[in-house]
């Protein structure tokens, strides 16, 4: 019985998953982003997370436990030369998932997944925050049009 087991198997065997998971994390690793289904890429994200944390810190023993998972010489040295560096001071939440629709043979949920420091379209939508109120214009006609008339009707004293 699967009582409280909380992580997706999706449908593979332990050894199978991991190889899986360990390859997909190094193309997403390599190519910034890549095309997946919804539930592979929850798990990879699961999965590659606490890998990119442990690249923050640049030390032969976190380079020996990241090798373990992605046994990629070259995946590894991108994430601690170039990945670690651009997300050096981002607290987490080093991936994005964004949904693309249902796939057409098998009607399975695909999306992206990538890294969001490397989506250069993202990061501008996400920085520009506006704010709805009324124009300058239209808000000081009334009050320029009250003020003038205001002038005109009270007296000078002079």
């Amino acid at each position: 019985m699967r009582h409280k087991k909380s992580f997706n198997h999706l449908g593979r065997t332990a050894s199978h998953r991991k190889a899986m998971l360990s390859n997909m994390a190094i193309s997403l690793i390599m190519h910034k982003r890549i095309t997946t289904t919804l539930a592979k890429a929850k798990e990879l994200k699961k999965f590659v997370e606490p890998l990119i944390t442990k690249s923050k810190d640049d030390t032969t023993n976190s380079r020996r436990v990241v090798f373990s998972y992605l046994q990629s010489k070259e995946a590894v040295t991108e994430l601690f030369k170039e990945v670690s560096v651009k997300v050096a001071e981002r607290p987490g939440g080093y991936t994005r998932i964004i949904k693309l629709g249902n796939r057409l043979g098998d009607a399975a949920e695909m999306c992206f997944i990538e890294l969001v420091d490397y989506n250069e379209n993202m990061a501008k939508t996400a920085t520009k925050k506006t704010r709805r109120r009324r124009s300058a214009k239209k808000a000081d006609a009334p009050a320029a049009e009250v003020a003038a008339a205001t002038e005109e009707t009270t007296p000078t004293a002079e």
